[in-house]
């Protein structure tokens, strides 16, 4: 039980990666706030695991969504003691010059400036607190870019560099910051990431992985849950790989 008594808001927490952190840490013993675009999953989900979790819709890109998120977990938690920047998308596949304007703009606001809304909200609170852990899903493609995928590469590079500035300055007030860059995993992004779901087209990704498989939401959920946990207190401005050696 090593997030006992701890509460959290995971954000796209209603499927993929998202979903696995929210299993891990109710079963280390956290309440958490499952917070998702997609409402419904999130009540479903909520349901299915009993009183340790509730549903939030939100619009990570959205600063009204994000304070609604916020004031609702305060009221229904008392205090956030770890906040999961999870919910990310991403544009299809083609060259850069070919991505449309409002493609990147929505990369860029949820993947990016869904961070900066979060912060504003919740950062005080921790800092008021002395305590806290922050935790930024970034990718593997922040640290080893795939072609086709620029403007996505960019949004998990800048979420990296993003995490070791809040770090830096976060870590007086006993606040701590880590992202995850996990590989391309089985979550409802992986069709998009190769453009199309085929035999192919997995194992031409497979092939650029060591251990010869995808991630799992149960290894981001160890991996996350280990950050957040008091064992990492001396850990702050990390972006772990989760990524089977892709990265190598």
């Amino acid at each position: 039980m090593r997030l006992n008594g701890k509460t959290a808001i995971v954000t796209g927490g209603a499927s993929g990666f998202g979903a696995g952190i929210v299993r891990k840490f109710v079963a280390e013993g956290a309440r958490v706030m499952i917070a998702d675009i997609n409402a419904d999953a999130a009540v479903a989900m909520a349901d299915e695991i009993g009183n340790a979790t509730i549903a939030q819709m939100v619009d990570v890109a959205d600063a009204g969504s994000v304070g609604i998120m916020t004031d609702a977990a305060m009221d229904a938690l008392g205090q956030v003691d770890i906040l999961v920047n999870n919910a990310g998308i991403t544009h299809l596949p083609k060259p850069m010059e070919e991505v449309e304007e409002d493609e990147f703009d929505r990369v860029n606001a949820v993947n990016m400036k869904s961070v900066y809304l979060t912060a504003r909200r919740l950062v005080p609170h921790m800092k008021t607190r002395s305590t806290g852990a922050i935790l930024n899903i970034a990718s593997t493609a922040g640290v080893s870019p795939r072609p086709n995928l620029n403007w996505y590469n960019a949004s998990k590079g800048w979420m990296i560099t993003a995490t070791k500035a809040m770090a830096v300055e976060l870590a007086p007030a006993g606040v701590r910051v880590n992202a995850l860059c996990p590989v391309a995993g089985e979550t409802p992004l992986l069709a998009s990431f190769m453009g199309e779901d085929t035999p192919e087209m997995r194992a031409k990704f497979l092939s650029t992985i060591p251990i010869g498989r995808f991630s799992t939401p149960e290894d981001m959920g160890n991996a996350a849950c280990f950050l957040c946990s008091e064992e990492a207190s001396m850990v702050t401005g990390v972006a772990m790989e989760v990524d089977g050696g892709r990265c190598i």
